[in-house]
């Protein structure tokens, strides 16, 4: 599917923002959302384990992620970067695979980073869902993942 927002289709029952305010350097925060090992380690709701990540840190870089949940059950998505400006600014696509590997609905991840006295203020815009259901699936799943990375954050030493 072809990604095209624009303000009649971004309407907020299916667009998701999250801001956060990470106890950490703004240049480590980027890092973390751009290194497969630390990706791996706060990415997916509690219950998920990231088997796999592989990612090309660059616009037109793809990167592709597997991950098991409890129940043994397997999940797959895909997304390729359009923006790519360290350690302001991440865009890229997501989307889900089938178990036949064929993607699904695609949306838009946007990230931005600001400096905040030492902190680093996160924005995490999403959108276009297909519906205001999978916006509150992806609300859910993101907060764990960014509660995840905070918690990632305090244990890195300097921070």
């Amino acid at each position: 599917m072809s990604l095209e927002t624009s303000e009649a289709t971004e309407t907020p029952e299916r667009v998701l923002v999250l801001n956060r305010v990470f106890d950490a350097p703004r240049a480590l925060v980027f890092k973390v959302w751009t290194e497969p090992d630390h990706l791996a380690r706060w990415w997916g709701c509690e219950t998920t384990a990231v088997t796999n990540f592989t990612g090309d840190f660059r616009v037109g870089g793809a990167f592709h992620v597997s991950m098991r949940l409890a129940d043994g059950s397997d999940h797959r998505l895909h997304g390729v970067y359009r923006e790519f400006e360290p350690p302001e600014r991440l865009s890229f696509t997501w989307a889900w695979e089938d178990e036949d590997g064929n993607p699904g609905h695609e949306t838009l991840v946007t990230v931005t980073f600001a400096d905040e006295n030492g902190k680093t203020a996160m924005t995490l815009h999403q959108a276009t869902f297909e519906s205001e259901t999978m916006r509150d699936t992806h609300h859910d799943g993101w907060s764990v993942a960014l509660d995840r990375l905070a918690g990632l954050l305090a244990a890195i030493p300097n921070a």
